[in-house]
């Protein structure tokens, strides 16, 4: 068995274990731990205890030290500091022109790295930018990009519930979750309803599936003459106006519900359903079937044999007048004598 503390280097994020040998570390103390990036302030959110070796990350760290006052007071410098990076950074990439939008920045406690997030689209080149801020800065940069989950984890903000983001606000890590979770629950598979601020998939689709999928068979029938279901309720409160929260199950009261007033209920909106089909269907027979428009009946002399005698005499009349127009024409033209075509004679020789 090995003994471990937790550690959080952020509001919200990843917890991390260390060895703290000797020391003597509570919940809430801060601390100062020697990490891949340098030398950082972290506070511990999970009191030591023992695990076993097969469950520790090698190698396993240590706490250097308690924090002190001096910690407390560099740490707080560190922040105006990476505040006014930031701007500059800004200033930079506008400079550089670069696709990339910057989210945060800030310094290692030793203030021997200088850490730059950014989120873009696809990958960025940023050579020329990571030496203009070397230079003014004098330290080492990093710049490392996020994804979109990351990204509304830093930045923070208002979930579709109205209550703050999850990932920013006890969430240490990104569980995966998927669209099956959404079905079982018999939730709405409208993309705008279960994606959050971040494009994704929310991630309290993950937190009652596990309730759902053990009691899916007593949802879908009753026993006996009353129906009692037991649900789990997960939420989260605020010990002691502390930055960490802790996980809370509470098992929500038993609901009784009379068997035979259930039945009795679903007869009568079946019976009035019935009464409505009825009701509509003899509403349709009884309407009277509309009239159609009147047709123009034909004038009396159009049907007349004496006067479709007398059309008749009338068009051939019409019709012997053009024959003989287009006759006249026809002879008003003279014709045109052809052409009389004088026969070629042979080319003289120079000689004759």
């Amino acid at each position: 068995m090995v003994t471990v503390v937790g550690i959080r280097f952020k509001k919200a994020g990843k917890i991390y274990y260390f060895s703290p040998g000797e020391l003597q570390i509570a919940a809430g103390d801060g601390c100062v731990v020697e990490t891949a990036r340098g030398m950082e302030f972290g506070e511990v959110v999970v009191s030591s205890k023992e695990v076993p070796e097969s469950e520790v990350v090698q190698p396993l760290k240590q706490v250097l030290r308690s924090a002190t006052q001096d910690d407390y007071d560099k740490l707080e410098n560190n922040l105006i500091r990476a505040q006014e990076a930031f701007d500059i950074a800004l200033k930079k990439i506008k400079e550089h022109d670069l696709p990339m939008r910057l989210l945060d920045s800030e310094y290692t406690l030793d203030e021997s790295k200088l850490i730059f997030s950014f989120s873009a689209e696809g990958r960025v080149d940023f050579r020329e930018l990571v030496k203009d801020l070397a230079a003014i800065f004098k330290t080492r940069i990093e710049l490392r990009q996020v994804g979109v989950r990351d990204e509304a984890k830093m930045i923070g903000g208002l979930g579709s519930c109205g209550r703050a983001l999850c990932c920013a606000t006890f969430l240490g890590d990104f569980e995966p979750v998927s669209i099956k979770m959404a079905k079982d629950q018999n939730l709405s598979l409208n993309p705008t309803k279960i994606s959050g601020v971040c494009g994704r998939l929310m991630c309290c689709l993950k937190y009652e599936v596990e309730t759902y999928e053990a009691n899916k068979q007593s949802f879908g029938h009753a026993c006996g003459k009353c129906c009692a279901v037991t649900t789990d309720e997960f939420y989260h409160e605020l010990e002691d106006e502390e930055d960490y929260y802790s996980d809370l199950l509470i098992e929500d009261s038993i609901k009784e519900v009379d068997y035979q007033m259930m039945l009795e209920t679903a007869e009568i909106e079946k019976n009035t359903k019935v009464e409505e089909n009825k009701n509509n269907g003899s509403s349709k027979h009884s309407r009277k079937p509309k009239r159609r428009p009147p047709r123009k009946r034909k004038s009396a002399d159009g049907n007349d044999p004496k006067n479709q005698e007398q059309k008749k005499a009338q068009y051939a009349q019409e019709g012997k007048k053009s024959e003989e127009g287009t006759s006249s024409q026809n002879t008003s033209k003279k014709r045109r004598r052809p052409r009389s075509r004088k026969p070629k004679q042979a080319p003289k020789n120079k000689g004759e």
